[in-house]
């Protein structure tokens, strides 16, 4: 027996029975030699985490744009949040934790630069939509590995295509990132709120905080332990209505006074300009391209679909240095 056999039977023997199992798995596009280490998940989960998109996440904007404190959260100090939230959750549930893992590390993967500025602008733009969700799935199916993909498992894909509010995930794991998604950015934007004095945890109504408790941890603590308690030895993953109210009250305050603030936002119409304004230039200028994209360009993809590939691949850095390169005059020099 191997050692990913072995693996495979704990997890036949130890995890509960509405887990999602390696050895059960629907198996990848492309068939591929079993590793002799690895179970399936775990296997993703290393992929993600090798890819250059994932590497690209420290330099996209989770809310704050290109924040020049050293403790604002970044995309991916956000997916790192959601991933330690989802095995803590998996693992009290005894469900797969390297599935959980897998998920949450490549969510975000497809997002673009300027985070959801970024995302409103190309969506707005391109004939074709842009969703990151659905940008995540592609960049693991089709961008990485210079168009190779990733050939993730169907498990992993659906989770990362199903973390918003209105995904449906096909597995206990993936509505566990999904939960853990929405906790991570109350719990981190909320800090990162205070942090920059737009807030108070005291502005907080008081019925919520009653509820949640006053502080990012006491709401953390509140969140895991109803969802563990709630989902414990059933077949769904869900919250005390309770609690579930409470989340929806404090979202629909964060985005009326943080999503939404004028201090907070009020470079972001800059930011979504100037991603409109990229996505222009390469309609016109597809040329201007790297060769990895304008190699999709040869295979027949759409223009509009690789135009987004590319601009949404972009860090928020690199989308400036890009723009002030393509628009900004420079300097005389003899």
């Amino acid at each position: 027996m191997t050692i990913r056999e072995s693996m495979e039977q704990w997890e036949e023997d130890y995890l509960s029975p509405y887990a999602a199992k390696s050895r059960k798995s629907k198996g990848r596009d492309r068939a591929e030699q079993e590793c002799d280490i690895r179970p399936v998940f775990q296997r993703d989960r290393d992929r993600i985490i090798h890819c250059k998109a994932f590497r690209r996440l420290k330099d996209k904007t989770q809310v704050f744009l290109s924040p020049e404190g050293d403790h604002y959260r970044t995309r991916l100090t956000h997916t790192l949040e959601v991933s330690q939230n989802a095995r803590t959750i998996a693992k009290a549930l005894r469900l797969n934790e390297e599935l959980v893992e897998a998920i949450a590390l490549g969510h975000d993967l497809g997002h673009t630069p300027f985070g959801h500025a970024g995302e409103r602008a190309l969506n707005r733009v391109c004939p074709l939509g842009f969703d990151h969700s659905e940008q995540s799935v592609r960049t693991v199916e089709r961008l990485e590995k210079n168009g190779q993909g990733l050939n993730l498992t169907y498990e992993v894909k659906d989770g990362i295509r199903n973390h918003q509010t209105s995904g449906r995930p096909h597995t206990l794991e993936g509505k566990i990132v999904r939960l853990s998604d929405k906790i991570a950015y109350i719990h981190h934007d909320m800090d990162d709120a205070v942090r920059a004095g737009i807030l108070t945890e005291m502005d907080v109504p008081a019925d919520i905080r009653a509820v949640l408790g006053s502080t990012p941890g006491d709401r953390l603590d509140c969140f895991i332990h109803d969802i563990v308690t709630n989902s414990m030895d059933q077949n769904d993953i869900i919250m005390s209505e309770r609690v579930a109210e409470a989340m929806r009250g404090i979202r629909q305050f964060m985005f009326e006074h943080v999503y939404t603030n004028p201090i907070a936002k009020g470079e972001e119409a800059k930011a979504e300009a100037l991603v409109e304004t990229l996505y222009h230039h390469f309609m016109k200028h597809a040329d201007d391209m790297s060769e990895e994209f304008l190699d999709l360009l040869a295979e027949g993809e759409p223009k509009e679909q690789v135009v987004c590939d590319y601009i949404g691949a972009m860090t928020d850095r690199y989308a400036i240095s890009l723009y002030n390169d393509i628009f900004v005059p420079k300097s005389w020099q003899i």
